[in-house]
């Protein structure tokens, strides 16, 4: 497991870390609006690598706690996930603060790969 980081000069060194890289989940704020379309541009830009052709895909709708955030399904429906046919995917409405609906990511994850 990898935590690398999203900031512009860290992303040119993402692909060292594919490799053998059996699920990729992407940390979304859901209280921002404004930079999700970034997101959604550098998540569609890694699934087209060859190292990532197998991964599964789990998205994190992180800060459901705070008012005026998107849910789960607005970031779906942004990121337009329902349109990618070779990764398997789920997304999960979560708070970092509380632990709040990270059991259920474990889960998929564990349902995913057979244990």
């Amino acid at each position: 497991m990898w935590d690398i980081g999203g900031q512009d000069s860290l992303r040119s060194s993402w692909t060292t870390y594919y490799a053998n890289c059996d699920f990729v989940i992407l940390v979304v704020d859901s209280t921002d609006r404004e930079r999700l379309h970034i997101s959604k541009n550098e998540l569609y830009t890694m699934l087209q690598n060859e190292d990532l052709k197998k991964s599964r895909l789990l998205v994190l709708a992180n800060k459901q706690d705070i008012k005026g955030r998107m849910s789960a399904a607005e970031i779906s429906e942004q990121l337009k996930l329902t349109s990618l046919k070779d990764h398997t995917w789920q997304i999960q409405a979560c708070c970092a603060l509380t632990g709040e609906g990270l059991s259920q990511c474990l889960e998929w994850m564990l349902t995913q790969t057979g244990r």
